[in-house]
């Protein structure tokens, strides 16, 4: 199913956009396997207290980006996107060192820097 997460009511971010990243997240930890049966979106939706509909389309957009798949009348379950997401995560790196490297040409105090990864890891709410 899923593990635990949270879900920002206050946040700017679309709740759908929310879901979506959550369960990226959760795939690329591993938390959720390969061929893994989700939760269907009425369960979500109960489990969340939100519109099924909200779920749907967080579903949906999962499905046409790879991360999961639908079989009728069986549920949605997770793709294997191992290799999607190894690329994701070599070009965001690669991104990052870019942006890191012109922050520091930018005189951006490193305490600064380090302020936005740990709120970024650790439950920062502005993202």
């Amino acid at each position: 199913m899923f593990g635990t997460f949270n879900i920002n009511y206050r946040s700017g971010e679309p709740i759908y956009q929310q879901i979506y990243n959550e369960v990226v997240k959760e795939i690329s930890l591993g938390l959720l396997a390969p061929q893994e049966k989700l939760a269907t979106v009425r369960e979500l939706a109960t489990t969340l207290g939100i519109n099924p509909n909200t779920v749907s389309k967080a579903y949906q957009m999962l499905e046409q980006n790879g991360y999961i798949y639908s079989a009728v009348g069986k549920g949605s379950f997770v793709a294997d996107s191992s290799g999607k997401l190894a690329g994701l995560k070599e070009s965001t790196l690669k991104n990052l060192g870019k942006d890191l490297k012109t922050a520091y040409t930018l005189g951006v105090p490193e305490d600064d820097v380090q302020k936005l990864v740990d709120e970024t890891y650790h439950g920062g709410d502005d993202l």
